[in-house]
């Protein structure tokens, strides 16, 4: 793959080439009902059926003709350096407040004997604290006893490859999470554009190194002139402007930045959790958001300043306008009514991954907002989604689009 086509994302819609996906492993085993919220999930996930699930994802994605992608196998790739890989266990345990040097040492002594791939399953699983026997105590904090039963916590959320980074024209924005606990999940994508020869030199609109959160679910590029982002639960308007101005101030096409506030809630996290594109002129919405809803559009202004302006009118026609088409089709999750709308919101029904226009991939649990797809032409293909939806996530939040065919 070469750099030059490594990033090639302009549209919600276009047909997908390449995705990067990251398979649930142990991670997801090791939470327990103590630790959910700290680890920001809301069920016990099993594992075994969520890889079943996970497999037929892939296995759709495949057999449409896209290049699957696995983030731990490219991350492999990268640790045979061997002071890449030892830069990257050190800034890991930073980041997990493994900041102590007897701890330190014992965990990369720990690690010695695993192989690239198996080191990035472990670190992304966590590391228990039983299994870690012999502790030189360096430090009080290396002396002190503590219940907590992970020296470093595991990521279950890692399967959820949408939010880390999001690919925006030829480049990524590299985000900052709203909670400390996921903000390792960036770091393996940090890497993968530091050191992987096929996506090394990429281009950034955004880095992991600033102050104001920024998550890929609220990212959406609706054309090669627009990009809509969610002023949401995750991400704050400082850090929309900051993204904005770094496009306008690239070479990209882009023209419009428009931001919508949607409600500050976990049920609505980010903005694809209640909007997604699924056709050139049709969306799927939580009708919810509508009456709420206000959106900005951000211009390139003079001397390098933006111009932000409140847009009036309804959803319909913001979006008429600036995708340049007589009309649109909202497409209400749940079909309006309001028990079935919240219900399939709650598992994701607006949660759609488009691979070509008119073509979508959705959990099959939302029967009533899938079928209602299909009543507008849309072409939908299902997988089981038991285990997986239990992570508040959908087939869009587990995927990261990498190229896909221009419109």
């Amino acid at each position: 793959m070469e750099n030059k086509k490594s990033i090639s994302i302009y549209n919600e819609i276009g047909k997908l080439r390449c995705v990067l996906l990251h398979r649930p492993g142990k991670e997801v085993e090791n939470i327990v009902p103590d630790y959910l919220r700290r680890l920001l999930f809301d069920e016990i996930v099993f594992l075994k059926q969520a890889e079943r699930e996970h497999d037929q994802i892939s296995d759709i994605l495949r057999s449409e003709g896209v290049k699957v992608l696995y983030l731990t196998e490219l991350m492999a790739e990268i640790l045979q350096d061997k002071d890449i890989r030892h830069e990257f266990i050190m800034e890991f345990m930073i980041e997990g407040k493994v900041t102590t040097k007897g701890l330190q040492e014992a965990i990369l002594e720990f690690l010695e004997d695993f192989g690239p791939k198996e080191l990035v399953e472990k670190l992304i699983a966590g590391i228990r604290s039983e299994e870690l026997k012999d502790i030189k105590p360096k430090a009080l904090g290396d002396m002190v006893k503590n219940p907590y039963p992970f020296y470093l916590d595991p990521i279950p959320n890692m399967y959820f490859q949408r939010d880390p980074f999001a690919s925006i024209g030829s480049g990524i924005s590299l985000n900052v999470m709203a909670n400390e606990t996921r903000n390792r999940e960036t770091i393996f994508a940090k890497y993968i554009f530091n050191y992987h020869p096929d996506f090394k030199d990429i281009p950034r609109w955004y880095n992991r190194d600033k102050t104001h959160p920024l998550e890929g679910g609220d990212i959406l590029v609706l054309s090669d002139k627009v990009v809509a982002v969610g002023l949401s639960h995750r991400t704050v308007p400082q850090a929309v402007e900051r993204l904005a101005f770094n496009l306008f101030d690239s070479d990209e096409c882009f023209e419009t930045v428009l931001a919508f506030d949607i409600p500050k809630v976990r049920a609505y996290m980010h903005l694809d959790t209640v909007f997604t594109m699924v056709d050139y002129d049709q969306f799927t919405i939580f009708p919810g958001i509508e009456t709420p809803l206000d959106v900005y559009s951000i211009k390139r202004g003079k001397n390098k300043n933006l111009e932000i302006k409140y847009e009036q009118g309804k959803l319909s026609s913001i979006l008429s306008k600036y995708l340049g088409l007589p009309s649109v089709n909202l497409i209400r999750c749940g079909g309006g009514d309001y028990i079935a709308a919240n219900r399939e919101q709650w598992n994701d029904g607006s949660n759609t991954l488009a691979i070509s226009p008119g073509k979508v991939v959705c959990y099959n649990r939302n029967h009533v907002t899938n079928e209602l797809l299909r009543k507008n032409n849309i072409e939908v293909l299902e997988f089981d989604s038991y285990e997986l939806s239990r992570g508040r996530g959908g087939p869009r939040c587990m995927s990261m689009p990498l190229i896909r065919d221009r419109l």
